[in-house]
């Protein structure tokens, strides 16, 4: 594939952590606005190069960082705005809320602890008990209003989700699709390592899926409960949900490009150990959410065909679940062994294989071991002519063996023709951060995908203030 080498132009700098980055144009004005949300509850519209203050939900926020030692991966996770928003000032959040911190459904076991052992059958078939007293905390997804004078205001909320552990809980979790005109909704696994509840191959759990959400349809709840299972939710709620893909581990969202009279849609699913994966495809046919509980009732299996499924927890990418661990008599090598055999050979056959994917440890030249996707972007400008059309992905840190400081990797993809895997290339960037640490925390863009704009932050703590900068990519 051809060398890219960009440049990065700040934007913005000295910003609490910028979990999703976006354009829309707000009431009133004629150009787009790059808004920026950040993890710990605020979000910034820039306009004239100066930053101004759009809406700060921090005091709803959970308190973030206490208990992991300054790393989270809760807050606020999704901002989407309605198609309409122009017009109706329709806007979406998803976000972690105040006040609602649990022991965590593995009580007394820090964060990726969970392994399974292949040698013990009771970890590879843990359950979820005690559900609404084990959880770590809540998640919401609410609809806001701005209002005339400029004011934004809550209107409803659409789901309240209880979640079993800290981390993977999805980040830039809210987009509107293209396509159908509804909010989609991406969850992650619910957390630990390895999910150890299976949560995202059962069709009645939340976690795990790419879910639609039809926001026309207004079902008056103002309260809905707090959940963990579709059948939990009410009637009214279960006929608004649909849900596209099952099978994710964790996920920097989704993205759509238009090709001709179809979209093509971008996933990026983070891997455990060994790899990320950037998947794409065009054809799917979602399942709605009453026909996955009316089969569940019927202990039956709903028509799956052209279902979309990413293999997890079976498969990490293109590879079987595998866990590492290092030779005794060999300490350079490693020993890898498939964690859950028969997960991966009842999603072999079902499961949509990755465009392309990138590894941990990868002794090629050209390419870099990395540590966690952070974002999926199609960019369809011509600025870079080089990237014309391709997929662009972000991953947080080049592998941790590599010397400090750190730096985030840019890189990019391209589907092609015969829609087979392909390769990746390294983006090279030219730009001189110093001996601050770069981590690459979220890859955004514009209304029509011509521009793109990169998150960084100096510190992986969220708890660590104003280390964060956000950038366009350009020429």
């Amino acid at each position: 594939m051809i060398k890219v080498k960009v440049s990065l132009r700040p934007i913005v700098s000295k910003l609490n952590l910028p979990t999703v980055l976006k354009t829309t144009i707000l009431p009133g004005d004629s150009i787009e606005s790059l808004l920026i949300a950040t993890q710990v509850g605020e979000i910034f519209y820039i306009r004239n190069e100066a930053i101004r203050t759009f809406l700060d939900i921090s005091p709803r926020i959970i308190k973030l960082g206490a208990s992991s030692g300054g790393y989270d991966e809760r807050g606020l996770l999704g901002l989407a705005f309605h198609p309409d928003f122009y017009y109706n000032g329709f806007f979406y959040l998803h976000y972690s809320v105040a006040g609602t911190q649990g022991p965590g459904a593995l009580s007394g076991a820090p964060l990726e602890s969970f392994k399974p052992n292949p040698c013990d059958p009771r970890t590879l078939n843990l359950r979820w008990t005690n559900r609404e007293t084990q959880y770590d905390h809540i998640d919401t997804v609410e609809e806001w209003i701005l209002q005339p004078n400029g004011q934004p205001q809550k209107r409803r909320t659409l789901l309240n989700i209880r979640r079993p552990f800290l981390n993977h809980n999805g980040v830039n979790s809210l987009n509107f699709s293209p396509e159908t005109g509804k909010l989609v909704l991406t969850t992650g696994d619910g957390g630990s390592g390895y999910d150890p509840f299976n949560l995202s191959q059962d069709d009645m759990e939340i976690a795990g899926k790419i879910i639609e959400i039809d926001v026309v349809k207004n079902t008056w709840i103002d309260n809905p409960p707090v959940v963990t299972r579709f059948n939990e939710l009410p009637v009214l709620i279960q006929e608004t949900l649909t849900v596209i893909a099952k099978g994710v581990r964790n996920i920097p969202g989704i993205s759509y490009q238009r090709i001709y009279n179809q979209y093509i849609k971008y996933v990026g699913i983070v891997g455990q150990d060994l790899v990320e994966s950037i998947y794409s495809f065009v054809h799917h046919k979602p399942i709605p959410v009453t026909k996955l509980i009316q089969a569940s009732l019927m202990n039956s299996e709903p028509d799956q065909e052209e279902f979309i499924n990413f293999g997890w927890r079976g498969w990490e990418g293109a590879i079987p679940t595998s866990m590492i661990r290092g030779c005794s008599a060999n300490p350079p090598m490693n020993e890898i062994t498939m964690a859950y055999y028969n997960d991966a050979i009842n999603t072999s056959v079902r499961r949509l294989q990755p465009l392309t994917s990138y590894f941990h440890k990868d002794p090629r030249p050209d390419k870099f071991g990395g540590t966690a996707l952070t974002g999926v972007q199609p960019y369809m400008g011509n600025g870079i002519p080089a990237l014309t059309g391709s997929v662009v992905f972000t991953d947080l840190a080049r592998d941790e063996e590599s010397h400090p400081p750190v730096r985030g990797v840019l890189a990019y993809t391209r589907v092609k023709t015969d829609c087979k895997r392909n390769d990746f290339s390294v983006i090279e960037i030219d730009y001189n951060f110093g001996t601050q640490s770069a981590y690459y925390v979220s890859l955004g863009t514009n209304l029509d995908q011509t521009k793109l704009y990169l998150g960084v932050y100096g510190s992986m703590k969220v708890a660590d203030f104003n280390q964060g900068t956000v950038f366009e990519i350009v020429s």
